[in-house]
């Protein structure tokens, strides 16, 4: 009788090919900004709702639907599982969420509506890999559903980015204390415009 051990290289050739099938499921931030995502005319207001209606902790996605004038038609949170960052695991909760609370578009020519997903992580701003199967998944899954794919926004603890733009800002944040609905569209208007050549005098006298 012949003892031994079985070889290993089958095992580390599965985990080796999972690995690479996990890495081809992501979008570099260069591959993103070429993909033609359209701009939120006003991101901080989009951010600043979403934070208010859903609360979100680290590890909470947030998609959301916005009509052609950017208004919100439908949105759901959910807590990220687990799981090693991969883009198809991502677009299979993005899809099965987005079923649940908006019908599909597929029957239309274009798409109309647009898709856009806030991730609640730690860390700061910079890309990271679980960004980019973030955004693998948001735009398969829009794909799926007949949407626009729209823009991928993270939050943490210095504030909001909307990725592949350079836009953000420092509240809300991770560490923000959720405001009301009121509130949040309150801060996300522009302050008011003063007009009159007094009030022009004025802040030029202020700026010397």
């Amino acid at each position: 009788m012949t003892f031994g051990f079985a070889s290993s290289t089958g095992s580390l050739n599965s985990a080796s090919a999972d690995s690479a099938s996990r890495l081809g499921r992501t979008l570099e931030p260069s591959e993103w900004a070429a993909a033609g995502i359209p701009l939120l005319r006003n991101p901080r207001e989009v951010v600043s709702g979403l934070h208010a209606r859903h609360h979100p902790q680290p590890a909470t996605a947030v998609v959301a639907v916005l009509d052609a004038e950017e208004r919100l038609t439908a949105s759901a949170s959910f807590a990220r599982r687990s799981v090693p960052a991969d883009g198809w695991e991502f677009r299979n909760s993005l899809l099965a969420h987005l079923r649940r609370v908006i019908p599909h578009d597929l029957r239309r020519r274009t798409p109309v509506r647009t898709a856009v997903l806030l991730y609640c992580r730690d860390g700061d701003e910079r890309w990271t890999e679980e960004d980019g199967a973030w955004m693998w998944g948001l735009r398969d899954a829009c794909t799926l559903h007949g949407l626009r794919c729209g823009a991928y926004i993270t939050l943490t603890h210095g504030g909001w980015q909307v990725l592949g733009e350079g836009r953000g800002g420092r509240r809300p944040s991770t560490g923000s204390r959720p405001s009301g609905l009121a509130e949040a569209a309150a801060e996300a208007e522009p302050p008011p415009r003063t007009g009159g050549g007094a009030a022009d005098a004025l802040r030029r006298a202020a700026a010397r």
